[in-house]
């Protein structure tokens, strides 16, 4: 039905001057909607990505019955030294997991970077310390279901947009309450540094809360202070933060940036996603998935599920572990079959620092197996990727047919799947810091 969609869309493409329609309203719309990332447009392809009503469900039935065991992990590592150590915090790191936010809840929002084939689903990363693309991929959405050439396409099928936005605020306000908060309306406060890349995004958020009637700011954490009880950026006080700011980069700014801290440890703001989420955020975290060495913290249902939809992960170090039921010495392994495996930093994101075998020669994996021993990597295999054809826009003026890496994202509020986007790129780096792109992503059923 996928495969029929995706031509019956094309099709109508086809026709006439629709493809030249399609893209000047495509064009002007994501303009009108300053929908960017860095500077250029976030979705400069003329077809969203179709999942059928059976996929989204599979999908939603396996985020779920995972989240459980991810939760497990972050509230072990908290007693548990040696899981601390093999996820790889930080002194720095440590010293904000262990601070009590206030609520129980690791990471009330989530995302999840997977690739649906055929006949397989594999979860590759999991993004639980501070989730991008929610409002983007509302806004894109919307622009998409605007235009001519989906209306037609709707004639032939049930289309059923996501978003997220509106169950990001519950979120927020769930959490508030949990954390104790008694204001009716809470002011929330968009918290990252001045300058970042999806500002854009944070101004779709600061406008839809103030449109749901709460105030909202968007601040640099170096700018709130901390006074009489409360946290305040300049005269507006502030009662919920949405942090979008990563637990790293506050560390190379908490003497500047100390007052967020204290209004933290004195449970004056409640902050979502608290610094807990750092503990799953770790790429590691697939490692204590797959790993024998903690096998027994997981059910056998869930085992089964990460033996499916989990890559075998590994802490990358002088050491013997198990493959497919194989006792081997895991750097010699890695070095010889270069063409099964990728190496990645364990706290990185943009595709930073990502080697990856299939594309390498002996000589440049070599010098990564180095790299990676001496950097904190861990070792991933290689699993199944999606790729489709799409409709793509060049310089804004011609269209180009192309085929693109596919990455659905599923993003997770308080452990439920709400929405979803995808991801496309034409490298195996499917990440839109990297310079991919992305594209709502829309259920579909055939009309009789």
């Amino acid at each position: 039905m996928l495969e029929e969609a995706v031509h019956r869309y094309h099709d109508l493409l086809d026709r006439g001057n629709e493809m030249e329609r399609a893209r000047d309203q495509l064009w002007q719309r994501l303009e009108e909607a300053r929908l960017v990332f860095g500077g250029r447009p976030l979705s400069p392809y003329l077809r969203p990505h179709f999942v059928s009503r059976s996929q989204f469900a599979f999908i939603v039935d396996v985020c779920q019955r995972l989240w459980p065991a991810i939760e497990r992990v972050a509230h072990r590592a908290l007693d548990d030294e040696s899981l601390m150590d093999y996820l790889g915090l930080t002194d720095g790191e440590r010293r904000l997991v262990r601070l009590d936010p206030g609520f129980p809840d690791v990471s009330p929002t989530a995302r999840w970077d997977s690739f649906l084939t055929d006949g397989e689903y594999h979860f590759v990363e999991l993004n639980a310390e501070t989730p991008a693309g929610i409002a983007y991929a509302d806004a894109a959405a919307q622009i998409f279901g605007q235009l001519d050439v989906m209306k037609a396409f709707a004639e032939h099928y049930h289309l059923v947009p996501l978003s997220g936005r509106e169950k990001l605020l519950d979120v927020l306000l769930a959490t508030y309450r949990r954390f104790g908060g008694r204001e009716s309306r809470p002011h929330i406060a968009i918290v990252d540094m001045r300058g970042v890349p999806t500002t854009r995004e944070f101004e779709l958020f600061q406008e839809f809360f103030a449109a749901r009637g709460y105030p909202a700011i968007i601040v640099d954490p170096r700018e709130l202070a901390f006074r009489r009880g409360k946290l305040y950026a300049g005269d507006f006080r502030i009662d919920v933060i949405y942090k979008r700011l990563l637990v790293n980069d506050f560390l190379d700014i908490l003497d500047e940036a100390g007052d967020l801290l204290k209004a933290y440890e004195a449970g004056a703001v409640c902050l979502v996603n608290s610094f807990r989420g750092k503990l799953i955020h770790k790429k590691l975290l697939f490692g204590v998935f797959t790993d024998e060495r903690f096998a027994s913290l997981f059910t056998d249902d869930e085992r089964e599920l990460m033996r499916r939809h989990i890559p075998w992960t590994r802490r990358f170090e002088d050491r013997k572990t198990m493959y497919r039921g194989k006792a081997i010495d895991l750097v010699e392994f890695v070095r010889r079959n270069r063409h099964q495996f990728v190496l990645k930093p364990n706290d990185e994101y943009g595709g930073k620092g990502i080697f990856i075998g299939w594309e390498s020669d002996e000589a440049r994996w070599d010098a990564a197996i180095q790299t990676a021993l001496q950097h904190g990597y861990l070792v991933q295999e290689r699993v199944a990727t999606s790729r489709e054809v799409f409709p793509w826009i060049v310089d804004g003026r011609r269209v180009e047919f192309v085929e693109q890496l596919t990455d659905l994202d599923p993003l997770l509020f308080k452990g439920r799947v709400g929405s979803a986007f995808t991801r496309l790129s034409g490298t195996e780096l499917c990440n839109v810091t990297a310079g991919g792109g992305m594209v709502p992503t829309f259920i579909i059923d055939r009309k009789e």
